[in-house]
């Protein structure tokens, strides 16, 4: 048993098809199957149920596909050890965000970070609070940033900013005459969401709850979709500042205001293992992110 062994099993077990793990692995796929019989050989159990259509694993697969995952994952640690050791500030940074933060972040952050940090190399993704969260956990990337609190399954948390919420309403909306905005006003107002999954959901249902509004049945599955349903006079909505400021501010038929202070806001964080190798790139990192944001 080795651990390309494992990586083979672990592609299998994502993927359910013998083709494409092998072409994730970069192996042809006899080699690959070839590779799974052996293992299983060796362990003395069956690991894959061979299906015409469709592949599965058994219990004792579904068992060691979990450890194997843990091993990788070490054993990628492992490697970036060693490569930290030389220069922990270079190399890769797997780096994934939600999918309300990440597209006007970025362009803020991500232009400071590369002078700063000219040796290191950020992988960007992009998911939901949960997947990114399993990620980071299972190895798959470095670093989350998020909202918090949110749970974060024993990772290590750092906050780096607060990002105020705006309200978002339609150009000739009667809230438009008020150059700041209290909860209250949006008593009887038609809120729209973001889809289930999206922890500004939550978020803004928290704040306007207390307002008293109506929500509305219509789901976006992106801030820009809700940016636009707004501006089609369809409700109001809450957005990020960051998602409100620069280019993003002067959407056509769109009316953003602020919150009389205290406004309601989030906090923006990071997360990330506590095992990790790659602790001094992260800290970097955030350091930038905090000061910019």
């Amino acid at each position: 048993m080795n651990l390309r062994d494992l990586q083979y099993l672990v592609a299998l077990a994502e993927t359910r098809h013998f083709g494409r793990a092998a072409e994730r692995c970069h192996v042809s796929q006899p080699t690959l199957s070839a590779q799974l019989r052996k293992l299983e050989e060796f362990l003395g159990v069956v690991l894959i149920e061979r299906r015409p259509r469709r592949v599965g694993l058994t219990p004792a697969g579904e068992a060691v596909v979990e450890r194997a995952r843990r091993m990788l994952c070490d054993a990628e640690d492992i490697r970036a050890l060693a490569r930290a050791s030389q220069d922990p500030l270079s190399g890769q940074l797997k780096l994934g965000l939600i999918p309300t933060l990440g597209p006007y972040l970025l362009p803020r952050v991500a232009p400071r970070i590369t002078r700063a940090l000219p040796k290191l190399q950020l992988m960007l993704h992009e998911y939901q609070t949960a997947p990114l969260v399993d990620r980071v956990v299972q190895g798959e990337l470095d670093v989350a940033i998020l909202a918090l609190p949110a749970d974060t399954k024993g990772l290590v948390t750092r906050s780096l900013f607060a990002e105020a919420f705006l309200v978002a309403m339609p150009e000739h909306h009667r809230l438009t005459a008020r150059k700041r905005l209290k909860i209250g006003d949006l008593a009887g107002e038609k809120l729209l969401l973001l889809e289930e999954g999206h922890c500004l959901r939550d978020q803004a249902l928290e704040v306007c709850t207390k307002a008293g509004t109506e929500e509305q049945s219509f789901r976006a599955t992106s801030l820009e979709t809700l940016r636009q349903m707004v501006a089609a006079g369809l409700g109001i909505t809450l957005l990020p500042r960051l998602a409100a400021e620069g280019p993003f501010a002067s959407a056509r038929g769109l009316t953003v205001r602020p919150f009389s202070p205290p406004a309601p806001s989030r906090v923006i964080g990071a997360a990330w293992r506590r095992s990790t190798s790659r602790g001094a790139a992260i800290a970097a990192v955030c350091d930038i992110i905090s000061k910019v944001a």
